[in-house]
């Protein structure tokens, strides 16, 4: 029995727990991979995973997940403040729980394939290294304990399944009664799956290519899916009709976030009443008027914000929102940036916090027949819950809207989870507002009606290649191709002078038609351009500063000027939305438009700088044609 029966194994941070290492994913370690678990095996209380209070978002992950989720809380975490941490006291227990994923070993001396079932490999601890941890293969005939490396292919498939890789069956092609000493042999120095071969030992079966499992035909000869949820120690409760998909260890297909964004908008205009808002998660559980000293006494610092404030206003304001709420009086769950964009387009009315502060500019010289507003957002602060994962395609290309990926989203938890893990990060932005008549004149084009159509061709077979019902859902139309575009290009400019790199800004696009969202909700056109930081503060002003009318029009010629041409011309502007179902763009390319996956709302999807500008293929499509004049 070893002596750590649970070592901890490395860090990560707690933000990357949400975007990149979430339930479901695979970390790769020195020496191993690991697969983190689902909810049920987490250990969180108020002393390591902290309460996220953000009312609006915790609405919209109770009408995606039910009524039972109670709080967003932030990753399990060694309280601040606890110094150098003994490697042999109980603070090395915090975190969260991983298993060893795949199960199958490989050594690379003897080039055994063996599972760690077989009793072959033995971890090592080192409590003072854990990232060192790793496992030796006790009797390999070729050196003496040399340390082994996982199995580096899986299967998985569109419903989300993940399997260790049928070796047995793969190298006897097919189910089989032997007793399967299996070795990996590869027989050159590139790696691939067509240098590497199977073969057992046991028997006199043919050796077998690797690359046989790969593409089309090889997926062919793939087992159907048994739905394995390794994450979750379970195979789903429906066979699964998928045949499972070879894929390498550390693909980045392999784990996709699916998150739900919302930035913190004060809500309620008076200041009582927006504090309660704020610390509405904490505050609804009080019932009538007594309790409030009581739970001052309990948590003093979840109430220093409420200083000056009695117990009998601060009771008034609770059982007036309480009251509000059962009336029915709250926003949409389904509709997260209709509140936002309501304080963006109005940034007089909006009530200013330590987390949101708005400053209304005048629009650059020459833009105001085509922008209506720029507003400078000062402070804000952006909170993202993850309410599951997809694997082989990205919620974001499943369609638009939170609820894009739920026909294949993997839950966290075996049963509804009363809790999803979440993370705040703060920051600064540029919102800019489009002028909705010019932006109808321009959509009532013959050329851009006629780009429609090709968009949502494109956008069709995209769907159909992935199995997608209706093919025409989620279609956002030419409205935020526009925006869509319009935020890539001025990314890509503001990188060079902001001081942030290209993967910390992001975009929120707002697009809606008249016709959306029904009759009072009103159309919606405008982006903003922003950052968030994973410390305290998260802003430095560098952002904020290229908004100001001179600068912002110095940067925004400067993007459409970049947009003209692209380095990878003609074949970047002649390139049309694919009918293949490959691509969803038009003219963008990764020398023009494209941006990191962490920036993108839509995976560098309906992407086109045709409709900014005039390119060498296509002058009748471009919104800012004139610009200037």
């Amino acid at each position: 029995m070893p002596k750590y029966p649970h070592p901890r194994l490395g860090e990560v941070r707690p933000s990357q727990v949400v975007f990149s290492y979430g339930v479901g994913s695979l970390i790769d370690l020195p020496h191993l991979s690991v697969l983190v678990m689902g909810l049920e095996d987490w250990t969180v209380d108020g002393v390591v995973a902290r309460p996220i209070d953000e009312e609006r978002l915790l609405r919209t992950v109770r009408w995606q997940l039910g009524s039972q989720v109670q709080k967003l809380l932030s990753p399990p975490a060694v309280p601040p403040g606890a110094g150098p941490v003994d490697p042999f006291s109980e603070l090395m227990r915090i975190g969260i729980p991983v298993a060893l994923f795949p199960r199958w070993m490989l050594c690379p001396r003897c080039q055994r394939l063996a599972p760690l079932s077989s009793g072959l490999f033995e971890r090592k601890d080192d409590p003072f290294h854990p990232e060192r941890t790793q496992y030796i293969h006790v009797n390999c005939d070729k050196d003496k304990k040399p340390v082994a490396v996982p199995a580096r292919f899986l299967v998985a498939c569109e419903h989300g399944h993940l399997d260790d890789f049928p070796w047995v069956e793969f190298a006897h092609r097919g189910p089989t009664t032997c007793s399967s000493l299996l070795r990996l042999i590869e027989y050159g120095p590139s790696g691939e799956a067509r240098d590497l071969e199977v073969r057992c030992d046991a028997c006199d079966s043919k050796p077998r290519r690797l690359s046989e499992a790969f593409g089309e035909e090889g997926r062919a000869r793939m087992p159907q899916c048994r739905g394995r949820r390794p994450h979750l120690r379970d195979f789903s409760e429906q066979t699964c009709p998928e045949q499972v998909k070879t894929i390498l260890l550390g693909a980045s297909n392999l784990w996709f976030a699916d998150t739900v964004t919302a930035l913190a908008i004060p809500t309620e205009s008076a200041k009582l009443a927006q504090l309660v808002e704020e610390k509405w998660a904490k505050l609804q559980m009080i019932q009538d008027e007594a309790q409030i000293a009581l739970v001052r006494s309990w948590s003093p610092a979840d109430f220093v914000s409420f200083t000056g404030y009695s117990d009998g206003e601060l009771w008034q304001e609770i059982a007036r929102k309480r009251s509000n709420e059962q009336a029915g009086v709250q926003d949409d769950p389904s509709d997260l940036k209709h509140l936002e964009w309501e304080k963006f387009s109005q940034p007089a009315s909006h009530t200013p916090s330590k987390d949101f502060r708005l400053r209304e500019v005048a629009t650059p010289k020459g833009a105001g027949k085509l922008l209506k507003r720029v507003v400078l957002v000062e402070r804000l602060r952006e909170v993202r819950a993850l309410i599951g994962f997809t694997r082989i395609d990205a919620p974001g290309e499943l369609g638009g809207g939170p609820d894009a990926g739920e026909s294949r989203r993997v839950p966290l938890s075996r049963q509804p989870p009363a809790w999803v893990p979440a993370a705040e990060v703060r920051g600064e932005g540029i919102f800019i507002q489009f002028d909705e008549g010019a932006l109808q004149s321009w959509l009532t084009g013959a050329q851009v009606k006629e780009r429609e159509k090709q968009f949502l061709l494109s956008h069709m077979r995209w769907r159909q290649a992935r199995k997608l019902t209706p093919l025409e859902a989620g279609f956002p139309g030419m409205r935020y191709v526009l925006l869509h575009s319009f935020a890539h290009a001025l990314m890509r400019q503001f990188v060079l002078e902001c001081g942030y790199t290209a993967a910390s800004l992001r975009e929120r696009i707002y697009a809606r038609s008249a016709t959306e969202g029904g009759a009072s909700a009103g159309p919606m056109a405008g982006v903003l351009i922003y950052t968030a930081a994973p410390d305290s503060e998260g802003t430095l002003g560098g952002l904020v500063s290229l908004g100001e009318p001179e600068q912002l029009r110095r940067h925004l010629l400067a993007a459409l000027r970049d947009a003209v041409q692209c380095a990878s011309d003609p074949l970047c502007a002649e390139h049309a939305p694919s009918e293949r179902g490959t691509t969803v763009h038009a003219a963008a390319c990764h020398a023009c438009l494209f941006a990191p996956e962490t920036s993108c709302e839509r995976g560098n999807k309906y992407l086109d700088r045709s409709v900014l500008v005039s390119t060498i293929e296509e002058e009748k499509l471009a919104y800012f044609a004139a610009l200037g004049e």
